[in-house]
């Protein structure tokens, strides 16, 4: 009998992953489904499960706090009730039980579903988790205010955890927020209270933003919603050092660093802002037109990105003098910020420091990690997971080849062509078109890895503006690259990395003649987020690239993700052609069909 657990995870980046016997079966994010981006609510991707297997063993719930949106009948939360709907489990026998025995609730552990997730990814026997995260995990604690014990509640900021098989996640640190006011709390043997977690640990307690919380307040003052992090990373190198703007994260007890309050307003449990009204240099009229092009959006969003990466390298020192393991895995919200990644690897090229960064950081990661964990709690299978070299884990399309021509012409495809491979591709791509790439299953994490792709030529010197004007983005946003895995370390400096599979690092070229070939994905600080690709990870993709460089002298494909601003990956052929069908997109190729649909009208 076979093993079935699902992971889920609810929250912004909702979704779920299955395992069969400790092994990914696959894994979906909510918003492919219901095109929502950061849809919260994982319904149709627990649905999904049914296509795999009518039962499950154990259901595994990620969120920061309890779901408290019972079924008034049952008694029981909303996902479980779901679950016990769908009959992956078994329906209850008393229906004033609050606890189902196949449901895990994993409220408790936000920073630790973080890193099972990436620890069980690594490749590493043992290993330090370093979650870097925005507001996890609602924690409740006494803190005396001067007239006695009054109860709290406080946020996990930032955690460092020593990780070895099957189970075994130990906290060493932990940084939490909270309402002040009261003295910050530096306590070097916080003995633990939390069921689950034994022994002590070292906390910091104090009333700031955090790491992340602090680089969204920041985003905010560049015009973006919080979790749009990505976009300050991408604006970030168009600003300079401004000994004006005060620093966003300071000395605290002279102990550690956090975000300074002046500067950084935290309005828990889930949101900081940046204090403008206080600071003149930060406050600037931005009248019409966007304020990205004021210098002060700029500098702010260098400042943020310098220091809180300055902050990460001082955590990932601490995590190894800690635990005494050098081999460290890096996850939360924070592992996304690939420019920051690459820097760690100069920092610590001297340190014998071994670096995972997990690709799925966001929330969808804990979906991972309850899964993962709950399957080694249950089995206490010690065997060593792999490196997690493929992200390709959403569910398997099965459109036929005339369903497919049917939903073109639903959407009034201008021509569709038959028999047509990569050569065909970068004909076309070669005449200036830009060329959608649809194949097999989606990848996890926000990253397109050449399965959900938009492809163009790298060497166009103004193909940034082009394509991110057709993709409706913002005119900083940079773009990647795809390249074939034995020319990576002639291009690109690889700073003692062998591969690149997730696109999870902004790599420097390995000279200016390299650059200049490729001006379309050359950001304006002279990085490049890469992808390499190896024949047996994407034998299809790496063909098309592989044409590419016969045709070119270049081994390096323009490759960004294939949706619209604001808009979550496509996930369906149908998702696919409609996007071709309202956008100045014009081709899209299908090889599992051997098609490219051409859909032109006056958009």
């Amino acid at each position: 009998m076979s093993l079935w657990i699902a992971g889920i995870t609810r929250g912004h980046n909702a979704g779920v992953c299955l395992l069969k016997d400790g092994e990914v079966v696959f894994a979906l994010e909510e918003e492919r489904l219901t095109r929502k981006k950061y849809d919260g609510s994982p319904f149709a991707s627990m649905v999904k499960i049914l296509d795999y297997t009518d039962k499950l063993d154990y259901l595994a719930i990620s969120h920061t706090q309890f779901d408290d949106s019972i079924c008034d009948y049952t008694c029981e939360t909303v996902y479980t009730s779901l679950a016990r709907k769908l009959g992956l489990i078994d329906h209850k026998n008393a229906i004033d039980e609050k606890t189902h025995s196949q449901v895990l609730e994993m409220h408790n552990w936000h920073h630790k579903m973080h890193a099972a997730c990436s620890f069980y990814r690594s490749g590493f026997e043992t290993a330090t988790a370093v979650i870097v995260d925005g507001a996890g995990t609602r924690i409740p604690m006494a803190i005396d205010m001067g007239d006695g014990p009054e109860q709290i509640l406080t946020w996990e900021l930032e955690t460092i955890f020593n990780c070895s098989y099957p189970d075994n996640f130990n906290t060493l640190y932990k940084h939490q927020g909270g309402n002040g006011p009261w003295a910050a709390i530096h306590d070097k043997e916080m003995l633990s209270t939390r069921e689950g977690e034994e022994g002590s640990h070292e906390l910091i307690l104090d009333d700031s933003a955090g790491i992340v919380k602090a680089y969204e307040a920041v985003t905010e003052y560049c015009g973006y919603s919080g979790i749009e992090a990505g976009k300050t990373m991408g604006l970030s190198p168009y600003g300079r050092p401004n000994d004006n703007i005060p620093d966003i994260y300071s000395s605290s007890g002279g102990e550690w660093k956090t975000t300074d309050r002046n500067v950084i307003i935290p309005t828990y449990p889930n949101g900081a802002k940046l204090n403008i009204g206080r600071y003149s240099e930060l406050y600037e009229w931005p009248g019409e037109g966007d304020i990205t092009k004021l210098q002060n959006r700029r500098d702010a969003a260098y400042a943020v990105q310098i220091e809180s990466q300055q902050l990460v390298l001082e955590l990932i020192r601490k995590a190894v003098k800690m635990s005494g393991n050098r081999n460290v895995v890096l996850s939360g919200g924070y592992g996304l910020n690939c420019v920051a990644n690459y820097w760690y690897l100069e920092q610590l090229k001297d340190e014998d420091i071994n670096l995972y960064v997990e690709p799925v950081s966001s929330d969808a990661g804990t979906a991972f990690g309850a899964a993962m964990l709950t399957y080694h709690s249950v089995t206490k299978d010690d065997t060593v997971h792999g490196f997690a070299e493929s992200l390709f884990l959403g569910p398997e399309p099965k459109n036929t080849t005339e369903e497919i021509i049917e939903t073109a012409k639903k959407y009034s495809a201008t021509n569709i062509y038959d028999n047509q491979h990569p050569e065909d591709v970068i004909n076309l791509i070669l005449k200036g078109n830009i060329v959608a790439l649809f194949q097999g299953k989606s990848e996890s994490g926000p990253r397109a890895l050449g399965n959900r792709s938009i492809l163009y030529d790298p060497r166009t010197l103004d193909g940034k503006d082009y394509v991110n004007k057709v993709k409706r983005r913002e005119y900083f946003r940079p773009f990647a690259g795809s390249i074939l895995h034995e020319h990576a370390h002639d291009w690109f400096d690889m700073r003692g990395l062998e591969e690149s599979p997730h696109m999870m690092y902004a790599m420097n070229c390995t000279n200016d003649e390299y650059a200049k070939q490729i001006p379309a994905i050359v950001h304006v600080d002279g990085t490049c987020r890469i992808q390499t690709v190896k024949k047996h990870q994407n034998p299809l993709y790496y063909e098309i690239i592989n044409e590419f460089y016969k045709q070119t002298g270049v081994p390096i494909i323009f490759n960004t993700s294939f949706n619209l601003g604001g808009e979550p990956l496509v996930e369906t052929i149908d998702d696919a052609i409609r996007t071709l069908a309202e956008s100045d997109l014009e081709y899209l190729y299908i090889p599992d069909s051997e098609l490219i649909i051409q859909v032109s009208n006056n958009k």
